[in-house]
């Protein structure tokens, strides 16, 4: 497929790159258009990239910062002093607002997917070498491999953690959660809810391709949001569109095995785990595009989707009132593309 040469904000479900009228947005600019400016702030957060665009009477920056800071504060996996972390690491942790809300939309997350998304997958992501786990440098010992993972899922699953009084609770110590499959689409929800606070109308959040997405751009059209085509490149640079929407008001998320993988021998590993098998996913969905009510949702339903295949995670959105769908999956040396039935772009 050819690349537009409309400026784009190109989605990726890792390394996503902003284009604004043909160029990178810089940690901080703004361009005027009628009585107030359009300001981008970017930067780093979670281990991935934000950019932020938006319509206001003055710089929002250090807002933002601030709220990105509470965030990484309580959800950040690569926080060491964060609420999951100290959760992890089986300290008295009190859990905060955000804590507790991304805990709720996980558990109905999970109840919606039937266990296909599941925040308590820590230790089996580790154990594939990826999140915070070391890939191997040798073929992997089967037999070894599938007693390793059959212990892993002993103490793995939603069902073995609740809250109470501000507390997570787990029937083993040994398990740890990994928020990395909501907080980011959360975190877009938290800068739009601050946006909206200002009285800003017209803006787009990104987080590591996760996007909120409200009003007009600031040349006063919707915006443009290309969907990345799904190419083995773990290093984010080949970027190819497979298609583009136009909206002017959107919560949406990819969740795609085309960025972290690597090959053990013959066997590709993707970074996706299924809850279930504790062992990568392998089938024919190579990226799920989700639209909700909330960026966190449409984050969680996506990465539930790659762990269930077209077929289930289609009957799994259509289930829901407030979701939409658009996957890309592999039909022999072909893309194709399936959308539920209520997807309007």
């Amino acid at each position: 497929m050819r690349l537009k040469k409309k400026p784009l904000f190109i989605i990726g479900c890792i390394g996503c790159i902003l284009v604004v009228v043909g160029e990178l947005i810089s940690i901080k600019s703004a361009s005027h258009s009628g009585s107030k400016t359009y300001f981008a702030n970017s930067g780093k957060v979670f281990g991935t990239y934000y950019n932020i665009r938006y319509e206001a009477d003055t710089d929002l920056e250090q807002a933002i910062l601030a709220r990105l800071q509470a965030f990484d504060a309580s959800l950040s996996m690569f926080n060491d002093t964060s609420v999951i972390s100290r959760i992890n690491r089986n300290e008295d942790a009190v859990t905060d607002t955000l804590f507790e809300r991304m805990f709720a939309e996980a558990v109905e997350v999970s109840e919606l997917s039937h266990g296909a998304f599941d925040i308590t997958v820590a230790p089996l992501v580790h154990a594939w070498g990826f999140g915070k786990g070391k890939q191997p440098t040798a073929p992997i010992d089967e037999v070894a491999k599938r007693r390793e993972i059959d212990s892993l899922l002993s103490f793995t699953g939603y069902d073995k953690i609740t809250l109470r009084d501000h507390r997570l609770i787990k029937q083993d110590p040994r398990t740890q959660l990994d928020a990395s499959a909501i907080a980011k689409g959360y975190g877009c929800d938290v800068v739009a809810d601050l946006l909206r606070e200002q009285g800003c109308e017209n803006f787009l959040v990104d987080i590591g391709g996760e996007v909120v997405a409200k009003g007009k751009n600031d040349k006063r059209q919707p915006w443009r949001i290309g969907i990345d085509k799904p190419t083995d490149d773990p290093t984010g640079m080949q970027q190819e569109l497979q298609d583009v929407i136009t909206t002017d008001s959107i919560a949406m998320a990819t969740s795609g095995n085309y960025r972290q993988f690597y090959y053990d021998g013959g066997t590709r590993r993707s970074h996706t785990i299924d809850p279930h098998t504790g062992y990568p996913i392998q089938h024919r969905l190579l990226s799920a595009t989700v639209t909700a009510s909330s960026c966190m949702r449409a984050d969680a339903l996506a990465t539930a989707s790659m762990v269930l295949g077209d077929e289930q995670a289609l009957q799994m959105i259509e289930a829901i009132a407030d979701a939409e769908c658009y996957f890309i999956i592999a039909d022999g040396d072909s893309l194709n593309t399936i959308t539920s039935s209520g997807w309007a772009f």
